[in-house]
């Protein structure tokens, strides 16, 4: 099953991907809620290239690598890549007006409901869109 989630971030195509791509940004937005945070990112984005965001739970009870390898990238259009359990990831980035729309589309994995996955990548792709704006 396939999820898409989107967000429309109140900013320019250079700032939205340079937070998207760049480790010590990913740092700064990638978790579902503040309770998480992401403490450190590889990212070697290039076709054959790969990533790592450590996520982990503020209390440290919890954490989880989340990885995988680029298989396509298009600068400041397009991102898809393929995670570690072979599950497919797209990322769109459109100039519109007023912004840049952000779509991501993902495979649910078959441990959570899908409501639950698409509402813990949707409230991340949210805080990127917040942190993004906030940097202006």
């Amino acid at each position: 099953m396939k999820i898409s989630i989107e967000t429309l971030v109140k900013s320019d195509i250079d700032k939205v991907w340079s937070a998207w791509t760049t480790p010590d940004d990913i740092n700064q937005w990638n978790a579902a809620s503040d309770d998480w945070h992401n403490p450190r990112s590889e990212n070697d984005l290039r076709v054959g290239g790969k990533f790592c965001y450590r996520m982990e739970a503020r209390d440290g009870q919890m954490g989880f690598d989340f990885e995988g390898t680029y298989t396509r990238v298009v600068p400041q259009k397009m991102i898809e890549y393929v995670l570690e359990d072979n599950r497919p990831v797209s990322i769109t980035f459109e100039p519109v007006n007023g912004g840049v729309k952000v779509v991501e589309t993902f495979e649910a994995e078959g441990s959570n409901s899908a409501e639950l996955q698409r509402q813990g990548w949707q409230s991340i792709l949210n805080r990127f869109a917040s942190y993004v704006e906030s940097k202006q």
